[in-house]
């Protein structure tokens, strides 16, 4: 069990509300107030005077999917919260006193890749043009790229990664846990266990015997393209509607969130398209390479001079992985490599999940790279 720090040296969690004009009217209706937790070191009441106190390194953490920001500062059994783990880092002096926060970019669809997506909201420009704003002028906080990073696991790592390569100029510094890459390994085999799941809502309901093809053509040819004949639409009716979902439910719900946030098109349904052929499982090659073009793997080149700016990366991924993510971020590296970009990737002996211990390596890492 993780060892508690005294009161004294625990620092204060402070929650605040934000009013969000990048996400109102955002197309799932979901709320732009939002609540908005930051956590300030002890350090932070030490020495004020005059309007002259101590300016702090600032920590962004992006969580990763079915997650929000402040559920980092719960308590949790047998170990750290986010909070708790900054503050015994601190106190042990592996690290300096930073500021962390914790914003909440939950949505219907389970979650976001922190990018902007015209089916699910501007994520990205939620972060970058207002609530970095709004925490450099609420807190004493060193209010330049050069002393701000973001970290993140899962959905949380690609984000991390993705504003390293197309918002550097916001960030100084990344880390990326197990984060989402070589899409063709990750998401494309799980996609046959979404089409099970959304043929439950086909219309009309199969039956046992000869297997009868949809009658009109036209429905058919929409297929093709990747639009939805409104078995998607019922399924997340459906599941919008429950309380708890089924193992198989959440994969088919993320993959969706994936396919509005990878594939996005205001004219179809739901404003987004599919990469795979829902009748038939066929792959639908002009939808796919608008996914991969969203894949880290293939964005080192053409971000590479952003990268390069980067003040320190860090990407790790347990070699048990059971989303195979670590070959993905294997090849990440080896690009990142090719390119001449510096950093750090490490593997270790786990899986995807409760992972959260590895921050005791990546935020040391963030704070050495983005320290006045």
């Amino acid at each position: 069990m993780a060892r508690k720090r005294p009161l004294s040296a625990a620092g204060t969690l402070v929650v605040l509300e934000h009013v969000s004009q990048v996400l109102a009217d955002n197309p799932l209706g979901d709320p732009h107030r939002r609540k908005l937790a930051v956590w300030l070191p002890p350090q932070y009441d030490e020495g004020r005077g005059g309007g002259r106190g101590r300016r702090f390194p600032v920590l962004y953490d992006l969580v990763g999917f079915t997650g929000s920001g402040p559920a980092h500062t719960n308590w949790k059994p047998f170990g750290d919260n986010v909070p708790e783990r900054v503050a015994r880092l601190v106190h042990d002096r592996r690290m300096g006193p930073a500021i962390v926060v914790f914003p909440d970019c939950f949505t219907a669809y389970g979650g976001n890749q922190y990018v902007n997506s015209p089916a699910i909201g501007r994520y990205a420009d939620y972060l970058t043009r207002e609530i970095i704003p709004f925490v450099d002028r609420e807190f004493r906080s060193l209010a330049a790229r050069e002393h701000r990073g973001c970290f993140g696991k899962s959905s949380g790592g690609y984000g991390a990664i993705v504003h390293g390569m197309k918002y550097a100029r916001h960030w100084g510094a990344v880390a990326n846990h197990s984060g989402d890459a070589h899409f063709d390994f990750v998401y494309r085999c799980d996609w046959p266990n979404t089409l099970d799941e959304l043929a439950r809502y086909r219309e009309p309901r199969r039956r046992d015997g000869a297997c009868v093809p949809l009658p009109d053509a036209r429905a058919r040819r929409r297929l093709a393209e990747g639009l939805d004949d409104g078995r998607v639409a019922r399924f997340l009716q459906a599941v919008w509607g429950k309380e708890k979902l089924s193992l198989g439910e959440g994969h088919a719900l993320m993959n969706l969130c994936m396919a509005a946030t990878y594939d996005p098109d205001p004219a179809a349904p739901q404003g987004f398209r599919l990469p795979f052929d829902l009748e038939t499982g066929e792959l639908i090659p002009a939808r796919w390479r608008n996914w991969r073009r969203h894949d880290p793997i293939h964005l080192v080149g053409r971000y590479r001079a952003n990268l390069a700016t980067l003040r320190g990366i860090y990407i790790d991924c347990g070699w048990r992985d059971q989303y195979h993510i670590h070959y993905g971020t294997r090849i990440l590296s080896a690009r990142l490599t090719a390119a001449g970009i510096g950093h750090v990737y490490q593997e270790f002996d786990d899986n995807h999940s409760d992972i959260d211990y590895r921050m005791d390596t990546s935020l040391p890492f963030l704070y050495r790279a983005l320290k006045p």
